[in-house]
């Protein structure tokens, strides 16, 4: 039976800024990334066909997956297979004009059987996806800010409470930009996984908070016993989305495996910002920030 042991790090080899150092590098090449995406595309993350709108479209049809998209004169912004089903297909595309696609798909693919090609067809209009994307940003943006709140509630001081929110800040923004670098556009299943990433977040940052401001004992005992339960408490959440990621590629399942891979870096740059971050600032606060 495998056994999984935290180790215990000193601390005292590295200074504040040294430990907050490396986070911050990294949030700032995420908010670099993010920022060239917005000025080359007018959005920090490229939207899907949930908040830009488009069609839909499922195809039964013997025509090879490859040979799918020489049969629109627009290129298909995604295909995907129906696992349930043999010879069926999702293809999706920034038009929003079913009758010319379904035209185009009738009159270019083979069918399989006797039944019709097409099976089902759906359009999300380019204004109902703006709609819809402004309603899940402020979901997100009204989530972080109660978490915010919450935090200031529990702590009622300024330093350990602007350090939870600064590492759940910094938790979004490093996966929001390797969803770019990936080619993971924002969709409502995306936006689950940020939601999600929140509640990781600030679950990891209390508990840390928690054991140095309020369990006795010294601040580096405080430090591992509340690493032994967070590390592992992530790295176990960490290895449960790899798995799920890899499976749902393996099966063709794009949102699955977009979702899984999300919450895998976002997890990760969670370990960095809470035990390095949140970390330096709680150090500071507890031997320099209290006497002043």
């Amino acid at each position: 039976m495998g056994y999984f042991d935290v180790p215990e790090i000193d601390y005292t080899r590295y200074s504040n800024r040294q430990l907050a150092a490396v986070p911050l590098a990294v949030l700032a090449v995420a908010l670099a990334i993010l920022g060239v995406w917005f000025v080359a595309y007018g959005t920090p993350v490229n939207a899907g066909m949930d908040f830009a709108g488009g069609t839909e479209i499922v195809v039964e049809t013997s025509t090879d997956r490859e040979e799918i998209p020489a049969a629109f004169e627009e290129e298909p912004s995604s295909i995907q297979s129906v696992q349930v089903e043999d010879d069926q297909y999702i293809v999706q595309f920034t038009s929003t004009d079913q009758e010319w696609l379904s035209e185009q798909a009738e009159a270019n693919l083979e069918p399989a059987g006797d039944a019709d090609v097409i099976q089902q067809v759906s359009s999300t209009s380019a204004s109902f996806g703006a709609q819809a994307q402004q309603t899940a940003l402020l979901g997100v943006s009204v989530a972080f800010v109660g978490m915010s709140v919450i935090a200031f509630l529990l702590f009622r001081t300024f330093v350990p409470s602007i350090a939870i929110v600064a590492s759940a800040f910094s938790d979004i923004m490093i996966p929001l930009a390797f969803m770019n670098l990936a080619g993971i556009e924002l969709t409502l299943g995306t936006v689950a996984a940020l939601l999600l990433l929140i509640g990781y977040s600030v679950d990891s940052d209390i508990l840390l908070n928690n054991h140095i401001l309020r369990q006795s004992g010294g601040f580096y005992e405080s430090t591992y016993r509340a690493m032994r339960t967070g590390v592992t408490m992530t790295v176990t959440s960490m290895v449960a989305m790899l798995v799920m990621a890899i499976s749902a590629y393996a099966f063709g399942i794009e949102l699955l495996t977009a979702i899984g891979l999300i919450l895998f870096v976002g997890l990760a740059a969670d370990l960095m910002n809470t035990y390095m971050l949140n970390l330096s600032l709680l150090r500071w606060y507890k031997f320099e920030g209290v006497k002043r």
